[in-house]
């Protein structure tokens, strides 16, 4: 049974609000100052748990002095809850727990319906008062466990969504890149005061120039930082042999600039020291000058800065990390944004005849895959609804289903559209946007009308398809992503490809797994079907009573050929729904064949002809016999209801 439009329209707007929470939590802590990254993590976990309903939220770091050893260094609790304990020996208390924890797994789990190996684990949490938790581990790139994330209910036990579990995941490691980098700041501090000290007490590497000899004096801290033996003669020549090459030039102007324009040196660059390995230098130093004005020496400091360049990369690695994370909620919470403003049509397919029930055996059959999908019909069939239909049958299913209806767009916004745009890349273009492809990510893009792609962008789509490989429009950087493409389309291909509209390598691309979607009046069986769930959708939302619907409205139904396919069905429901002031559904209008297309009467009359011609030849081989193995009906590859109603709309008679 499909879940009502307001109630799906409601949880499409509570998953928006969690999800613009999650993208300001993760706004919130990009450049950061690492003195606020205490509090924004604690605020973090009351606005999840009030979001959520939930009671706790724990976040634990391993003790220093004792490793087994959690302590809760970012708690929100309930002030009328039970006391927890600052601190937990996790081997004693949770074993079970801290095993799936060091292997790197997230639990989501009920206290009640742990497993037999977690009996310790299971009257731990009955003390503490736990009915149901998600526990995440804290790590960063690969690095070990620094600890554990948990959001706990008190009062009852609740489920926990896949999807809930995964944006929760994210925020995670959003918590663990913000305290690595907490961490790495006070490293660095600290690193700091050693070297302010280290300078001070005469313990950095001090060396002096004399500009006559061109020769260094240098301190035995100086002589082991480069690398240079306790005796060796330190020239010109031997200390750029040191250099980098790729930085020589550079530290050759800061010297030249000193002895000079008497500047002071101040100099970053790269040695290889005696063991062949790189180091990073920071050399300070000033000229002195003889009383001529003519460069006497320069006098200096030089500090190993190795260990302060690799935090410092590691830092901004971080902070690459937290920027991509925010972008990716980002870019979910406007896709999640613009759905809420598009109608999304019936929520269920409606119909049980043969040929719908093909289309669903083949829609099943391709879901498990990754395998491209060619939707063919009608305009108004429900192409879309098949899509989306594949997509939740799919393992992508908790990823995003991205919608573009090429025919809709501006020829000259597709390719911003679908592939996303720098900031500049033309007029109107203010800033960066990430396209439809880059959102799909990991999901499913559903390409609506392809046949009305713009030839000149159709080789672009190829090579996301062959390669999954595009760059942004304005951009020359490739961007990679893994999107499983659904296409629909109401033209003929074959014919656009003949005419050279379309691309014929691009059509063999897409066609690897066409499903053909019946129109309407190949189905009439379920036309009373849809009738009837049309009535009752728009009846429930407009607030009316309508208890049925007319035999000679459904039969009106019956004869009408249904052009607009299961759309028009729809719309016409929706207007005498409208207009009903009574029980039973009023339609109004007359539907007529002349209807469907003023400007079309003469070919539907040739096409009705021949059909008429088809089905009477077929009949007089087959003795007029239509059920069974050898009838009409399974030669004409029809339903036998739906061929007695043809036979009686054409006019086909028996003869004597």
């Amino acid at each position: 049974m499909a879940k009502p439009k307001v109630e799906l329209r409601h949880e499409l707007e509570e998953r928006l609000r969690f999800e613009t929470l999650l993208s300001e939590i993760s706004a919130r802590f990009v450049n950061l100052p690492a003195e606020r990254i205490d509090d924004e993590i604690k605020d973090a976990q009351r606005r999840i748990c009030e979001s959520l309903g939930l009671d706790l939220s724990a976040l634990w770091q391993w003790s220093e002095e004792k490793p087994p050893f959690l302590t809760v260094t970012h708690l929100h609790s309930p002030p009328d809850g039970p006391t927890r304990p600052v601190g937990i020996d996790a081997q004693e208390a949770f074993p079970w727990v801290l095993q799936k924890m060091m292997q790197g797994e997230t639990l989501a789990y009920s206290t009640e319906e742990m497993p037999p190996e977690a009996l310790h684990d299971q009257e731990s949490r009955r003390h503490f008062g736990i009915k149901s938790s998600i526990n995440i581990p804290l790590s960063a790139g690969g690095s070990p466990l620094i600890g554990v994330l948990t959001f706990d209910t008190l009062r009852a036990e609740r489920t926990w969504p896949a999807e809930i579990v995964q944006r929760l995941t994210l925020v995670a490691q959003v918590f663990t890149n913000a305290l690595v980098r907490k961490r790495s700041e006070q490293m660095l501090r600290q690193s700091e005061a050693r070297l302010n000290l280290a300078a001070d007490s005469a313990e950095a590497g001090l060396w002096e120039l004399d500009c006559s000899t061109r020769i260094f004096w240098a301190t035995e801290r100086a002589r082991a930082i480069f690398g240079y033996g306790t005796e060796e003669v330190i020239g010109m020549q031997r200390f750029e042999a040191s250099v980098h090459p790729d930085d020589l030039a550079m530290v050759r102007q800061a010297i030249a600039r000193a002895l000079d324009e008497g500047q002071p040196v101040n100099v970053e660059y790269r040695i290889r020291a005696g063991d062949g390995r790189l180091k990073w230098i920071s050399s300070r130093g000033r000229p002195h000058f003889t009383s001529t004005g003519e460069p006497d020496r320069l006098v200096g400091v030089s500090l190993d800065i190795s260990g302060h360049k690799q935090m410092e990369s590691e830092l901004q690695a971080q902070l690459k990390e937290i920027e991509h994370l925010k972008r990716q909620l980002e870019n979910e919470n406007l896709y999640l944004r613009q759905e809420l403003r598009v109608e999304q049509g019936f929520e269920t397919i409606v119909g049980a005849s043969e040929a719908l029930q093909s289309v669903i055996v083949a829609a099943k059959q391709v879901a498990a895959t990754d395998a491209t999908v060619l939707l063919l019909g009608e305009t108004g069939t429900g192409k879309g609804m098949v899509a989306n239909a594949i997509h939740q049958m799919s393992a992508r299913k908790d990823r995003p289903l991205v919608t573009v209806n090429c025919s809709a767009l501006p020829q000259n916004l597709i390719e911003s559209e679908l592939f996303g745009r720098e900031k500049g890349a033309f007029t109107g273009a203010h800033a960066r946007q990430a396209g439809r492809f880059e959102v799909a990510d990991g999901g499913t893009i559903f390409l609506d009308e392809i046949g009305e792609m713009p030839l000149e962008l159709q080789s672009k789509l190829l090579r996301v398809l062959q390669e999954g490989e595009f760059e942004r429009l304005g951009s020359a950087k490739t961007v990679t992503v893994d999107v499983r493409v659904i296409a629909a389309t109401s033209r003929h291909l074959k014919k656009e490809v003949r005419e050279r509209r379309f691309r014929q390598d691009l059509y063999y691309r897409l066609n690897v797994f066409p499903i053909s979607i019946p129109p309407l009046r190949q189905r009439t069986e379920d036309i009373p079907l849809l009738a009837q769930y049309f009535t009752e959708k728009f009846a429930r939302k407009m607030g009316k009573q309508i208890e049925g619907i007319p035999k000679s409205t459904i039969s009106a139904f019956l004869e009408y050929d249904w052009p607009g396919n299961v759309r028009e069905l729809e719309h016409v429901i929706e207007r005498g729904v409208i207009l009903t002031s009574g029980r039973s559904l009023a339609i109004t209008e007359r539907l007529t064949p002349s209807l469907a297309s003023s400007c079309e009467d003469q070919p539907l009359k040739d096409l009705a002809a021949a059909e008429r011609e088809h089905i009477l030849r077929v009949l007089r081989e087959t003795g007029w016999r239509i059920e069974g193995p050898s009838g009409a009906a399974v030669i004409l590859k029809l339903h036998p209801s739906t061929l007695r109603f043809r036979i009686k709309k054409l006019g086909i008679h028996r003869p004597a």
